[in-house]
């Protein structure tokens, strides 16, 4: 098997991206230093959102990368229409966002950069998620059972949710999960 010959860095705090870069059987470190602000420039197309922010996280990295080090950075976005839906701030904020998920398809976009000091390449995956109608109970419950507060859209498909009411997807569910694993895969043989 190969393997990367950089030292990997995850510059990410998510527990779902530190589960799912595991699963390749790398070794890597996490640091979420970090001095890039999110905010999406006025006019954006929502599909463009998750780029500008993986980008804006690695270059937004706290310090110089070293010569032997890969940095890598993700953003995740549900997008339902024209609208992005990103972290709910509230128990108020996570219902309307289930709400205007139920019954109907979604777009999630990952995208990640992967940074070297002397080399960037960037990804985007897109997944469809399709979600059955669901009761105000259901997304009561939801929310007060798994707190969906740090996750795109007020949701992980890993959790009940995606059990109960998220039966088919057209492309990856790690992508829905925050890392599309078999694209970051793919992309590291560039960095040997």
């Amino acid at each position: 098997m190969r393997r990367c010959s950089k030292r990997i860095i995850l510059g990410s705090g998510s527990p779902r991206r530190r589960e799912l870069l595991a699963g390749l059987g790398l070794d890597f470190t996490v640091d979420t230093g970090n001095n890039f602000e999110e905010t999406v420039p006025p006019g954006a197309a929502p599909e463009t959102v998750p780029l500008l922010m993986a980008e804006g996280k690695s270059m937004g990295f706290h310090r110089p990368l070293e010569a032997d080090e890969l940095l890598i950075t993700a953003d995740t976005v549900v997008i339902t229409g024209d609208k992005v839906l990103g972290k709910p701030h509230s128990r108020e904020e996570a219902f309307s966002m289930l709400r205007e998920l139920s019954g109907k398809p979604h777009k999630v976009i990952s995208a990640v950069c992967l940074r070297t000091c002397a080399m960037k390449r960037s990804i985007v995956d897109s997944t469809v998620v399709y979600v059955s109608a669901l009761s105000d109970g259901e997304i009561e419950y939801y929310i007060y059972a798994c707190k969906p507060y740090d996750k795109a859209g007020a949701y992980g498909i890993q959790e009940w949710i995606g059990y109960a009411a998220m039966g088919r997807i057209e492309g990856s569910f790690y992508n829905v999960m925050g890392l599309p694993v078999h694209r970051v895969w793919e992309e590291l043989r560039h960095f040997d």
